[in-house]
């Protein structure tokens, strides 16, 4: 696929390395010339030097063969300048574009086909919060991912020794947990203080204290699965209370807005170095949100602030080095987890479940919502998993028996590559355009409580038969084999 992106920054840039990898033809623009040369240093793609709203400019990068415009510079305006002028002049097919305003996201006939020629929008610093926001609902989890609908839910998870499924083999994991509709796909192990590596995910394998474990299980059940590998018996849940937020901007904001918003249960702090900052921030935000001048990376601050009492401590400033030292100190000083923004995946690589319970990449975040729009097939999202290595994705199965090699087929039978894990299949879901969209809001909720009633998520065996229009959860230990997976299930005229 030829792709044109704009904007060479770290959004673009993580955009392009993770495309990139799968093959496409890449062209990125930015006016930034010095920037452009150090991308085509590192990576294989083409750079134009030029303003993304140009014609010319954009005739000149090829937007005229162009399969897909990926808009994702700092500025609002220039992304959906570019983007109509793709839809008009260039009639590029998929338009997707970065939008950070608020009040354009709420507003869908602007970001329409109509409106400024959008097929689709995403907000990175949107799918961060709600990324962290999950783990503030999950404390146990080091991620967590949702599929099919909100009905299944994929998280890693750090094992602990005396958790009541340490020890055990992955075999006797179900039978010792107190609900069935969960399945281990992929266990990562530290061998001599070396980077973590798979290691096999087969049936005899032993979960290790240490471990990262990757468990798909069905959502309603996700709390109790996750103790049952971070809690020892008889000990509390971890239940977060009290957050302490490192850096003041678009993230941190809308993060305190909506812990404050969704319950009082929260006690939120956030430390901002920027005078100005903090003014703002106390003007927009809720009063019992504590707004601090400081430096997080001051340790008689953060003994001040108590910051031992804390349960949560988010390190999400535009600096790694000051958010990977912040976090550490709030470790040390007694914070119960810690959260890092890292922007260098080989920093994010080397913290990663040492001292920082979690080294988050924002590219991490963002990747799955873009890559859904890029993959072949009937792929219904995707999720990027241990900093961009490995995958999780769901795909429909579409077709019969005679046009596709996975419907009508035994799971034991189909040609996955090695490693590749069918984790869970949900089936009985609506289509999206399926739900009904008329009527009161009582009987919306009558539908989508009868459409639950349908819906089935099955933990496969080598014997289960996939059937037309079921979601298939795969986990992928390296992504590079998502094309042989969208292969098998890509429908044809006849597969022989």
């Amino acid at each position: 696929m030829k792709i044109l992106i704009l904007g060479a920054g770290r959004v673009g840039e993580s955009v392009a390395e993770s495309l990139l990898s799968e093959k496409n033809d890449i062209t990125v623009v930015d006016t930034d010339g010095v920037r452009l040369r150090d991308l085509e240093g590192r990576f294989d793609l083409r750079g134009v030097v030029g303003n993304g709203i140009s014609p010319e400019v954009l005739a000149e990068a090829g937007a005229a063969d162009t399969d897909m415009l990926i808009a994702c510079t700092s500025q609002d305006e220039t992304n959906l300048t570019a983007c109509k002028i793709a839809q008009v002049l260039f009639n590029i097919p998929t338009r997707i574009v970065r939008v950070r305003s608020v009040a354009l996201k709420s507003h869908a006939e602007l970001l329409s086909d109509t409106g400024f020629g959008v097929t689709h929008a995403f907000c990175p610093e949107e799918a961060l919060m709600g990324y962290i926001g999950k783990l503030v609902t999950y404390p146990e989890a080091l991620q967590v991912r949702e599929f099919a609908q909100g009905h299944v839910a994929l998280a890693s998870v750090r094992a602990r020794g005396g958790a009541p499924v340490v020890g055990l083999s992955v075999a006797d994991v179900r039978q010792n947990l107190p609900h069935g509709t969960v399945r281990v796909v992929g266990v990562y192990r530290r061998f001599h203080h070396e980077a973590d590596r798979l290691v096999p995910t087969e049936g005899s394998t032993r979960i290790e204290p240490g471990d990262e474990v990757f468990v798909l299980s069905d959502k309603e059940q996700l709390g109790d699965v996750l103790a049952a590998f971070n809690r020892q018996v008889g000990e509390q849940a971890e239940v977060v209370r009290r957050v302490m937020v490192a850096g003041g901007g678009r993230v941190g904001m809308r993060l305190a807005r909506a812990l404050t918003k969704e319950s009082r249960r929260f006690q939120v702090k956030i430390i901002e170095k920027s005078e100005d900052r903090c003014v703002y921030l106390a003007s927009r935000l809720p009063s019992d949100v504590l707004v601090l001048k400081g430096d997080a990376t001051d340790e008689t601050l953060m003994e001040n602030e108590n910051v031992e009492d804390v349960d949560l401590f988010v390190a999400i400033t535009d600096d790694d080095e000051d958010n990977i030292m912040s976090c550490l100190l709030a470790k040390k000083l007694g914070a119960t987890r810690v959260l890092a923004l890292i922007n260098r995946r080989t920093y994010a690589d080397l913290m990663h479940g040492t001292q920082i319970d979690i080294a988050l990449s924002p590219a991490q975040a963002t990747l799955g919502e873009l890559l859904a729009y890029v993959r072949q097939g009937d792929v219904q999202a995707v999720h990027s998993l241990r900093r961009g290595v490995a995958e999780a994705i769901e795909i429909v199965a579409r077709g019969d028996a005679k046009t596709s090699r996975a419907v009508g087929r035994r799971v034991g039978s189909l040609r996955l590559p090695r490693d590749v894990h069918i984790g869970m299949i949900v089936r009985g879901l609506p289509e999206p355009d399926a739900r009904n969209t008329n009527g009161s809001e009582t009987a919306e909720r009558d539908e989508d409580e009868r459409d639950d009633e349908k819906v089935e998520v099955i933990v496969p065996t080598s014997g289960t038969i996939i059937q037309s229009n079921d979601h298939v959860i795969l986990f992928l230990p390296n992504k590079r084999l998502v094309h042989e997976v969208e292969a098998l299930f890509r429908v044809g005229v006849t597969f022989f």
